[in-house]
């Protein structure tokens, strides 16, 4: 059953018009940001965002690469492992996070959705960097 909605969420990100994507987004964020564009891979397990925020001369790009989530000590935690930006700060802020597991907190009314987060956002490649978690030890 989590296969079929995998493959579902999957094909929904896939085949969502992108203009009303950024539409929603921009009347969500209207007065903090504007989203120019967006592109997300789930497979490839990447991320594109292109947002201009509101009082700034330039906007911001981000690009991340190989995130997901793992399985360790009972826990479900999210890594990053790769993330530029245009920004010098932001390249800087990504170098405290990047490579580490961060685990997910327990949230009871997401509870029962975490099963289908991990299905859908595994991470395929063993974990780069991180203290503690060997792929394929469980």
């Amino acid at each position: 059953m989590i296969n079929i909605l995998v493959g579902l969420i999957k094909l929904a990100i896939k085949w969502a018009p992108k203009k009303i994507v950024l539409r929603v987004a921009n009347y969500k964020l209207k007065g903090i940001a504007d989203v120019k564009d967006y592109a997300v891979d789930l497979d490839a397990k990447t991320a594109y965002a292109h947002i201009h925020l509101y009082g700034e001369v330039e906007s911001i790009e981000v690009w991340l690469e190989n995130f997901g989530i793992i399985i360790d000590e009972e826990a479900y935690k999210f890594i990053l492992q790769q993330a530029r930006s245009n920004k010098p700060w932001l390249n800087n802020s990504f170098a405290f996070i990047l490579g580490k597991a961060w685990k997910i907190p327990v949230i009871p009314q997401l509870t029962p959705f975490m099963p289908l987060a991990y299905a859908l956002l595994k991470l395929d490649i063993p974990a780069l960097n991180v203290t503690g978690y060997i792929e394929g030890s469980r």
